[in-house]
């Protein structure tokens, strides 16, 4: 996929408390969001895609709590891509292809089967500072 985040026309940004209770708000409000971008809710991207982004949410809840006490998605679609970022405070940036290559386990493994299987990407980015990261995912619609 070759598509600019920039590009997409549609937004949304939530911020909450990095606790379990953060995995079901994000995919609530990602549900909502299509919603109201009027992407088919029975397009089979979209199971997944909530399933992987109820994955990231949940390890930012489990791995990076005690030094983010927040996280953050990002959500945006356009006619034909679906893309999101969780974005926590925690400096370790997981090796996703690692997942895909069998040294990977759990959550993350699961992430990347689906997204590449869904003709997707996947991207760790780095805070400026270092100090975060946001993991994107960028699926087809």
């Amino acid at each position: 996929m070759n598509t600019r985040l920039e590009a997409l026309p549609h937004r949304h940004v939530l911020t909450l408390p990095t606790l379990p209770a953060a995995v079901r708000a994000a995919r609530q409000t990602a549900e909502q969001a299509l919603t109201e971008w009027g992407v088919n809710p029975r397009h089979p991207a979209i199971g997944p895609a909530l399933l992987i982004l109820s994955e990231l949410v949940t390890n930012s809840v489990r791995h990076a709590a005690v030094l983010s006490p927040q996280v953050t998605v990002i959500y945006a679609a356009g006619v034909d891509c679906l893309a999101f970022a969780v974005h926590d405070r925690h400096p370790y940036q997981p090796p996703l292809y690692g997942a895909v290559t069998g040294t990977g386990t759990g959550g993350l493994a699961t992430v990347m089967e689906l997204t590449l299987g869904l003709g997707g990407t996947a991207i760790v980015r780095a805070d400026a500072d270092g100090g975060g990261k946001s993991i994107w995912i960028t699926l087809p619609l």
